[in-house]
């Protein structure tokens, strides 16, 4: 079916980021991969290009359009070149809008051009050792010392996590935390006592720097404190729709991606002589693959067209994310058996399809946790 949700600039766009790819990322990537970070030469040239602060007001440096359009090309793009290493998305749909919309007038000068030109990397803080999705297990606390918070405590899975100068993190700034005792603050690169532990090593995404964050009485300014005091959950929960939308629009792509790979493959690749495609059994792997897909995409596409217009709700936004990521996860796991041996070898994308993919049923909240926000709404 013919996509309609795309305008002419829309697609003029997205040739401009298939030649950044393609110049930019493609070339550097599998060293990224065995660095296990993406060389910060890389950001730069994506701020140049005018891929970072798309929605950041052109007063700071950025692209002053909140037509998310734009960021589904992003994330489709950087999916289907297979290069999630480049954490765009976060970059400028989960963490810009915290920035654009809490932060104080002389923050958004101070941090939104470097936000916007690259040389300024950015990561959030949420997950902790002992606390995932529940954000009422959070340990991590500031204490009010009058001109600055004290912060203490520790974050691990943070994407971005080496390379970010600007760490939003999530802290109990009352004794009892939970969802009215939480804020966000502001960590900068230079302060002392933030330390970085180890970067992660994942079965996935290896290009994606993943690190643990230590914080020992570090001094945060409390103008770094972004939106209300205490007020960390009503900001977190205004801006996770945007968050499992990214994610879901990526692993449509995905999904829509790896099964284009394996049609071409069955095509060629012969069995007892003949193509594997004509196969009844591979036929109807394929076609129930494309159906699943179209399926998908056609909700995908109109939850796009929803946030867009600024109506796409929590709910929606969950539909879509737990949906459309198992389905990917679903896709990969069946296009490789379906390229046998070789879906096992790394150097077939169906293989990193399938580790890179992995992850999406995790972050940005569970599967499990996407379908306890729908059934709520639905049973109270």
């Amino acid at each position: 079916m013919k996509r309609q949700i795309f305008a002419p600039e829309h697609d003029a766009f997205r040739e401009t980021v298939r030649a950044f790819l393609a110049r930019e990322v493609l070339p550097h990537y599998e060293q990224w991969e065995k660095d296990g970070i993406v060389a910060r030469e890389a950001w730069r040239a994506a701020g140049k290009q005018g891929l970072l602060g798309l929605a950041v007001p052109e007063e700071y440096g950025g692209g002053g359009t909140l037509d998310f359009r734009y960021s589904a090309v992003l994330a489709e793009e950087f999916t289907r070149a297979g290069a999630p290493g480049i954490a765009i998305g976060l970059h400028n749909d989960i963490i810009g809008p915290y920035l654009t919309g809490l932060a104080t007038e002389e923050r958004k000068r101070r941090w939104l051009p470097g936000f916007c030109d690259g040389s300024l990397i950015t990561a959030i803080a949420m997950t902790e050792p002992g606390a995932g999705s529940d954000l009422q297990g959070i340990l991590t606390h500031a204490e009010d010392k009058g001109d600055h918070w004290l912060l203490n405590g520790s974050k691990t899975f943070i994407s971005n996590g080496i390379l970010a100068d600007l760490v939003i993190v999530v802290a109990r700034t009352t004794p009892e935390g939970g969802a009215r005792g939480l804020s966000l603050l502001v960590v900068e690169r230079d302060m002392a006592g933030f330390e970085r532990g180890r970067n992660l090593d994942k079965i996935g995404q290896k290009a994606q720097d993943t690190a643990e964050l230590f914080f020992t009485d570090v001094r945060v300014p409390k103008e770094n404190l972004l939106g209300e005091l205490n007020g960390a959950f009503v900001h977190l929960m205004t801006n996770l729709a945007q968050e499992r939308l990214h994610i879901g629009v990526a692993a449509i792509a995905a999904a829509e991606h790896v099964l284009e790979i394996t049609t071409d493959y069955v095509k060629e690749r012969e069995a007892f002589g003949r193509p594997l495609a004509t196969k009844q059994h591979i036929r109807f792997e394929i076609a129930e693959m494309a159906t699943e897909c179209t399926v998908t995409r056609t909700f995908l596409d109109r939850c796009i067209e929803e946030h867009a217009n600024g109506q796409l709700d929590a709910v929606h936004a969950s539909m879509a994310k737990w949906w459309a990521t198992e389905l990917q996860k679903r896709v990969a796991d069946r296009c490789l058996q379906l390229h046998g041996g070789y879906g096992y070898m790394t150097e077939y994308p169906v293989a990193r399809a399938f580790t890179d993919g992995r992850v999406q049923t995790i972050y940005g909240g569970t599967t499990e946790i996407m379908k306890e926000i729908i059934g709520r709404s639905l049973l109270g």
